[in-house]
């Protein structure tokens, strides 16, 4: 008898040092039907209080409501959110390690670095796109311009960029390649001080998200020309695409929650259900409305299809023009 509690207790503890070379998580086991037993964090690849971040937190506040467990947003910054990502797909794929995914990230990045920098979608569970971000190309009141025709006749054009493999930066290369506008590139590590510059007639335009400049936008500081999406956008309904102007530059900032490759279909629908209710919420509503957010509530599946197309589009197109987006 006394042999057989002893061999009990040595199994147990062979359980016990098995679970603590796992780092002591019971979330490992694939089809838990008790999904989620704790946390579940999404991790931003970009600096707190930025346009991520700020989705990021959204969702995860409506999610933490429908789980009944904390979803904490942690930001990691750096490489244009590369880093963040890499570090989600390589973890367990378990449910409780998410990432707020950045279009940019999977389509113009790979333009600009090497392929083994680049993040592969095949390293991703791809669970809820989000929302559409647009990007405007904006002119000094001082520069006079009230059209892309006015700037393609320009000269001495100064233009600001807004930093290396951005959607701003792909958007506005590929327009001035299409429309031959022609100037001397000034950059900026972001649409900030860009949008700055442009306020005080530094650079004369620039290509910025529309959060950004919208409330320079609304002041008459600063002009807006064209917006870079497939349709006008509803929070600037009086400004004309590039695509109905003629150019071929279907460029905005998309953004989707995920998680590392195979995670189970359990996990999966669980987390895709509280990311719809938090979306359905009054509160998320009205901060895609406060943000200038255009509700972008794909499947996952949907997300992978349309950034494929997306990055082979944008990959084709700096092709054609002979655009460099390294910087």
């Amino acid at each position: 008898m006394k042999a057989t509690r002893l061999a009990g207790v040595a199994a147990l503890a062979a359980s016990a040092l098995a679970l603590t070379a796992c780092g002591g998580n019971l979330h490992w086991m694939e089809g838990s039907s008790d999904f989620p037993t704790g946390p579940v964090t999404i991790t931003v690849g970009q600096a707190p209080g930025g346009s991520s971040d700020l989705v990021a937190r959204a969702v995860a506040e409506g999610m933490a409501e429908s789980l009944g467990v904390a979803v904490p947003v942690l930001n990691k910054e750096g490489a244009n959110g590369a880093l963040a990502t890499e570090e989600v797909a390589a973890s367990s794929p378990d449910g409780y390690e998410l990432v707020l995914l950045n279009a940019s990230l999977i389509t113009i990045t790979p333009l600009a670095v090497s392929p083994a920098e680049a993040v592969d979608l095949d390293d991703l569970t791809v669970l809820k796109g989000l929302s559409q971000d647009d990007y405007v190309l904006v002119a000094s009141t001082a520069s006079g311009f009230e059209s892309l025709d006015d700037l393609i006749a320009a000269d001495d054009l100064d233009y600001g960029t807004t930093g290396v493999g951005t959607g701003s930066q792909l958007a506005q290369a590929i327009l001035f390649a299409e429309a031959g506008v022609t100037g001397e590139a000034v950059p900026f590590d972001s649409g900030s001080p860009a949008l700055t510059a442009v306020m005080g007639d530094q650079v004369q335009v620039s290509t910025i998200q529309l959060g950004e400049a919208k409330p320079q936008i609304d002041a008459g500081t600063v002009t807006p020309l064209v917006v870079f999406s497939q349709e006008r956008n509803a929070f600037l309904p009086d400004v004309p695409t590039a695509a109905e102007l003629g150019y071929t530059v279907p460029v905005a900032q998309y953004r989707a929650i995920a998680g590392p490759a195979d995670m189970p279909d359990d996990v999966q629908a669980a987390l895709v259900a509280a990311i719809d209710d938090a979306l359905a919420t009054g509160a998320y509503t009205s901060f895609n409305e406060t943000s200038l957010l255009t509700p972008r509530e794909i499947s996952g599946s949907e997300v992978v299809e349309e950034w494929t197309e997306l990055a082979e589009t944008y990959r084709a197109l700096v092709d054609e023009h002979g655009i460099s987006l390294t910087g």
